[in-house]
């Protein structure tokens, strides 16, 4: 007989937390070629997730404009106005948690790819984080998403065993090492998916 859930694990950015560079980046460049051009080969998803690690914003700015000096402006608007790159909550996700939280069946808790710099932003904004008895943010610990010790630092820190915990993100890679550690998962794609899912487990009333 599998363990029973007593935990459920959500991810913030894309699964509760609508954030994107480009609603920053729409009011600064002409066009979307341009915005895709300067985030696919300047300010790159590789290299935010190295903020997300836990590299200073200030190290990340001055390294990449070295690299860039042509585009300095643009780089140093990326942590400058890093508050206008989030939409707002995710509504239908967030009617879940509350739901979720009602019911008081289960722990709940957070695991999240965010700088911890820019983390305290979001935690001013959205009151429904206070829902979480943990969050850990990978940038506060030096570690990130998919490394399978950031997950156990998680399980650790909350005394559960892999078995015991449902885990929700919107990023495959990061579904997939969880399940390979043992979690449970559920790879999110949208509120409803997410709302059908949990109930086919039996999770929601």
């Amino acid at each position: 007989m599998s363990q029973a859930i007593t935990t459920l694990i959500f991810d913030l950015g894309g699964v509760l937390i609508d954030w994107d560079p480009r609603y920053l980046y729409r009011k600064l460049l002409d066009d979307e070629t341009a915005i895709d051009d300067f985030l696919n080969q300047i300010c790159t998803p590789d290299w935010n997730e190295q903020q997300d690690a836990g590299r200073s914003l200030e190290e990340a700015t001055k390294s990449k404009v070295a690299e860039f000096p042509e585009k300095k402006a643009l780089i140093e608007a990326y942590y400058g106005r890093w508050s206008e790159m989030l939409g707002g909550p995710i509504p239908g996700t967030v009617a879940l948690l509350e739901e979720l939280r009602r019911q008081q069946n289960y722990k709940l808790l957070a695991l999240t790819n965010w700088s911890d710099e820019t983390f305290p932003i979001a935690w001013e904004r959205y009151s429904f984080l206070r829902y979480f008895e943990d969050i850990l943010v990978s940038g506060r610990e030096g570690l990130k998403k998919p490394d399978p010790a950031i997950y156990h630092l998680l399980l650790d820190r909350n005394d559960l065993a892999p078995p015991e915990a449902l885990f929700i993100d919107d990023n495959a890679r990061n579904v997939a090492a969880a399940k390979k550690i043992g979690l449970k998962t559920i790879h999110f794609t949208s509120p409803s998916g997410l709302k059908k899912a949990l109930e086919e487990k039996g999770l929601l009333e």
